[in-house]
């Protein structure tokens, strides 16, 4: 995975295995170069990963009956619940894992939101 192009519309919107570039264990690291090269391998997966997950948001748009279905305070505690469980897991801060999800779980529902008025017009 690199910076320098993007992917085709085709290869952009297929499930696939999301690869990490190459990159130093972080307590092999040595210096702040092998440090923010790990950075910028993670990033540019999440990215990827991001990026499916919002496709998975446009299909919930697409299949959801009405639009009151869209917000599910049940699902974002679900899913919160999940995530934290998981972040202890793999040693990830609750105080980073949660605010990060909240505030990703906020943006996609917008974004569901406004895929969902987009598309029943």
């Amino acid at each position: 995975m690199c910076w320098s192009g993007p992917l085709s519309a085709e290869a952009a919107h297929s499930p696939r295995i999301v690869a990490v570039d190459a990159r130093v264990d972080p307590a092999a690291c040595r210096t702040m170069v092998e440090v923010r090269h790990g950075v910028d391998a993670l990033d540019r997966a999440l990215v990827a990963l991001l990026a499916e997950r919002q496709r998975y948001m446009e299909a919930a748009a697409r299949i959801k009956p009405d639009r009151d279905a869209v917000h599910d305070d049940a699902r974002i505690e679900d899913v919160v619940t999940k995530i934290l469980a998981a972040a202890e897991a793999h040693h990830l801060s609750p105080e980073i894992a949660e605010p990060v999800w909240r505030t990703l779980i906020d943006r996609s529902i917008a974004h569901e939101f406004s895929v969902y008025d987009r598309t029943r017009r």
